[in-house]
């Protein structure tokens, strides 16, 4: 058996990209993407409408992907028309690339270390250091990690965390986050202003909402889960974290190719220079990972991930708040 440096060499194997496919994968995703929007505000039944809605918050989905490997140097570089493509859809889906690629990346740097903080991720602490913090310190702690936090990551995750606070925090250093602010705004306001308050729910919210929910949910469930391990930073390890604290999102072969194989999040940790259409491929030559822990869309266990809350270190688990406070 493979040490999980073994398999971080290993990997190494599938980085390389296919720019025919990386290209052909964008050009079909944006494609179906502008098409779908247009359908949203067709003259036909408004139940096939919001089923097209519903269709192109995939494909949102799908390409933001798409842009994450971008982000990871994965796929297109060297590409002055793929740097455009990835800068304006970043603006479009709110999340500008100076706050995206810095927070993102932090979070490969430092998946599974326990951290109240979260840049890039969800704050994690252990059960004895939540006892230290105050009242308020507390509550935040918690709304962080409230199933309505990420359920609405729309309104808390995109639209205030990766935008309003950042350019709050740094005018200077996050202008594209004021850009997609405005923007998305406009955008609304106009789809409202012409075409009123049914297309404007159909055609924008909708789509977002359930692109921003599946997006922050998939973030959440594949580091927050029942076998998670955490660490303190003294103790952390790279390519242990990739294994042992990041779960494999099992779902059915068209939610895999929707979700750009992202579900293999795993081997994405393992090395994220592997282009999204490679990770099976990657995934299929380490029967060592096969065993990863699983979480899916099953509302059960959905619950049970929204449930854990703190790192108990003497249990070397993540526990329920109810768990927590019973040990003290």
């Amino acid at each position: 058996m493979r040490t999980p440096h073994d398999l971080l060499l290993a990997s190494k194997a599938f980085i390389r990209e296919n720019k025919l496919r990386s290209w052909t994968e964008t050009i079909l995703t944006l494609t179906a993407i502008i098409v779908l929007f247009a359908a949203t505000f067709a003259d036909i039944h408004i139940a096939l409408r919001v089923a097209i809605g519903c269709l192109l918050a995939l494909f949102y989905v799908r390409m933001f992907i798409i842009y994450h490997d971008y982000q990871h140097h994965a796929i297109l570089q060297g590409s002055a028309t793929a740097r455009w493509i990835m800068k304006l859809f970043g603006i479009y889906i709110l999340a500008p690339q100076t706050i995206w690629k810095r927070s993102h990346d932090h979070h490969h740097t430092h998946n599974s270390k326990l951290t109240i903080h979260g840049i890039g991720s969800y704050p994690t602490i252990s059960v004895t250091r939540y006892l230290t913090l105050t009242p308020a310190e507390q509550r935040l702690y918690l709304i962080n990690r409230h199933p309505l936090t990420v359920i609405f990551g729309y309104l808390t995750l995109f639209i205030y965390w990766l935008n309003i606070k950042s350019f709050v925090q740094s005018p200077r250093k996050h202008m594209d986050s004021l850009l997609a602010l405005v923007l998305h705004a406009a955008g609304a306001f106009a789809i409202y202003y012409f075409f009123g308050i049914t297309t404007l729910m159909i055609s924008w919210v909708l789509p977002f909402f359930l692109a921003y929910f599946m997006g922050s949910y998939l973030f959440y469930c594949q580091h927050n889960f029942p076998g998670a391990k955490f660490a303190e930073n003294h103790d952390w390890q790279y390519d242990k974290a990739a294994i042992e604290s990041t779960s494999f999102m099992a779902m059915p072969k068209v939610m895999h190719w929707f979700t750009g194989n992202i579900g293999y999040h795993h081997v994405h940790h393992l090395n994220s220079r592997i282009p999204f259409y490679r990770l099976p491929e990657a995934y299929n030559s380490m029967p060592e990972i096969w065993n990863a822990p699983k979480t899916s869309w099953n509302p059960v266990e959905m619950w049970r991930c929204f449930r854990l809350k703190l790192w108990d270190a003497e249990g070397s688990k993540m526990v329920t708040l109810s768990q927590a406070l019973a040990k003290t």
